[in-house]
C-alpha cells in the first residue's frame, strides 16, 4: 500500500492534486488541510491511503498528517460513510473538531457537513464510540499512574476523542492532565492544547 508521497505538485483541481515522484504522477484527492500546504510547482507531502471500489478502481486519498489518516480511516469504517463522504467531513473540519463533535454527541455539528444526514452522523457517533470504548477497555489500568496521569471524571470526552485520533488511552490521559494544568478549559480547547503535547 502506498502510505505517503513527497514529490512535486504538477498541477491541482478542486478535488485533486497530481504529485510526481520519481517521474511518476499520482493523482490524489485530498482534503482541505492537505490541500493548504500545497503550492503549485513546490513540493507536496501527503499521507495517504488507498481504496479500491467496483466503480472507480485504485484511487489515492491524501491528509496532511496520521492523525487525519486515523480518523479518515475510523470514518470510513462506518457504514454508509465513503471514502469521498470521509475527505468531505475533513475538510469541513479538521480531525480534533471531528474527534470533539463525536465525543460530545454533536449531531448537529457533524450534520453540517454538505451531503452528511442526520441518521449517518448519528451513526458515526454511535460506531466510532463503541470502537474507541473497546480499545479503552483492552488498554493497560491507569491504576497506580503517577499523579499527573491522574484525570478528572469530566475529561473522559477528551480523552476518548484523542483515542479516536489515534493516540493510546495512556497518551490521551497524560495530555488531557497537562492540557487543565494549564488552564485549558472545555472540551475543545482541553483536546487542542493535549494535541499540542502529543
Amino acid at each position: 500500500m502506498i502510505g505517503y508521497l513527497k514529490g512535486k505538485l504538477l498541477y491541482s483541481t478542486a478535488e485533486t492534486a497530481v504529485i510526481e515522484v520519481g517521474g511518476v504522477g499520482y493523482e490524489v484527492y485530498c482534503s482541505a488541510s492537505a490541500f493548504s500546504r500545497m503550492t503549485p510547482g513546490g513540493t507536496a507531502e501527503v499521507y495517504t491511503c488507498l481504496q479500491f471500489s467496483d466503480t472507480n478502481g485504485l484511487t489515492l486519498y491524501g491528509f496532511s498528517s496520521i492523525e487525519e489518516k486515523n480518523m479518515f480511516l475510523k470514518l470510513i469504517s462506518v457504514s454508509g460513510v465513503g471514502p469521498k463522504m470521509g475527505i468531505a467531513v475533513l475538510s469541513s473540519m479538521d480531525s480534533s473538531a471531528v474527534a470533539a463533535a463525536i465525543a460530545t454527541q454533536d449531531v448537529k455539528r457533524l450534520s453540517s457537513v454538505k451531503g452528511l444526514g442526520k441518521k449517518t452522523a448519528e451513526r458515526i457517533i454511535l460506531e466510532l464510540r463503541e470502537k474507541v470504548g473497546a480499545i479503552a477497555k483492552t488498554s493497560p489500568s491507569l491504576q497506580g499512574a503517577a499523579p499527573s496521569l491522574i484525570v478528572e471524571d469530566g475529561d473522559e470526552d477528551a480523552i476518548v476523542a484523542l483515542q479516536t485520533l489515534g493516540f493510546s488511552r495512556a497518551e490521551s490521559a497524560k495530555a488531557v492532565a497537562s492540557a487543565r494544568a494549564k488552564g485549558a478549559s472545555g472540551i475543545e480547547d482541553i483536546i487542542m492544547q493535549a494535541l499540542k503535547s502529543l
